[in-house]
């Protein structure tokens, strides 16, 4: 009779020291480790900052009663809106410089030549206004557009203008003539906004007025990469 040989028994030793040093290292085995959580930020009240652009000692035009501020844009007909419009965007063509400067020129002058029977008659509506306030009309007129071409020159705002005036230009040469006193005194709303708001900002500043402000929380690091865990 012919016995099947056994395995040799260095090598069921061998397989039961290894199982047995497996099974040691997955209970020992570092746990994954977890990711940390940053404590969340802390909103604190802190001194208005100096806006950019801003020095101490700017004349910033006083609120009026209503808290909004004077601006030659306001009480305006639809005619004086038209006319208003296409002055803001006239300095915006001769002021704004960099990576839009060479659209706003080509858009502001295909504007001109499209729009040239609508912004003649606001013009010309624009100073009957004038002249039915008798005196020297062409002296207030011409004084009050020296004032509005030089608001909007202001360099204070000039980005957010420009970025603004850019907008414009691009979606005013979809709207129909009829409704165009509407843009005008929208548009015009929304470009004088970022003067005003440095108006406002710099007020907050001058007095001391305190802001909410964003404040990560002391000892807050972000949480840690995942490292995968050692085996054996």
């Amino acid at each position: 009779m012919r016995f099947q040989q056994s395995a040799p028994v260095a090598s069921i030793t061998g397989a039961l020291f290894t199982a047995a040093l497996l099974a040691g290292c997955a209970r020992h085995a570092a746990p994954p480790p977890t990711a940390s959580v940053a404590p969340p930020p802390v909103v604190a009240m802190v001194p208005a900052p100096l806006p950019a652009g801003a020095r101490p000692g700017m004349n910033v035009p006083a609120r009026l009663p209503d808290g909004s501020y004077p601006t030659p844009n306001r009480a305006l007909s639809g005619a004086g809106a038209v006319w208003h419009l296409r002055s803001a965007l006239n300095v915006a063509a001769l002021a704004c410089r960099g990576a839009q400067e060479a659209t706003i020129i080509a858009q502001y002058n295909a504007m001109l030549a499209a729009r040239k029977v609508e912004f003649a008659s606001a013009q010309a509506t624009l100073q009957a206004e004038y002249r039915a306030g008798g005196g020297d009309w062409q002296d207030r007129f011409d004084d009050h557009m020296t004032r509005l071409y030089n608001f909007f020159a202001q360099d204070l705002a000039r980005e957010a203008f420009c970025a603004g005036a850019a907008d414009t230009l691009g979606a005013m040469a979809a709207v129909p003539a009829a409704t165009l006193p509407g843009f005008a005194a929208e548009r015009l709303a929304a470009l004088e906004r970022p003067f005003t708001d440095f108006f406002a900002a710099y007020d907050r500043w001058r007095a001391g007025q305190l802001v909410p402000a964003t404040v990560v929380a002391a000892g807050a690091s972000p949480p840690p990469r995942p490292v995968a865990g050692t085996v054996g």
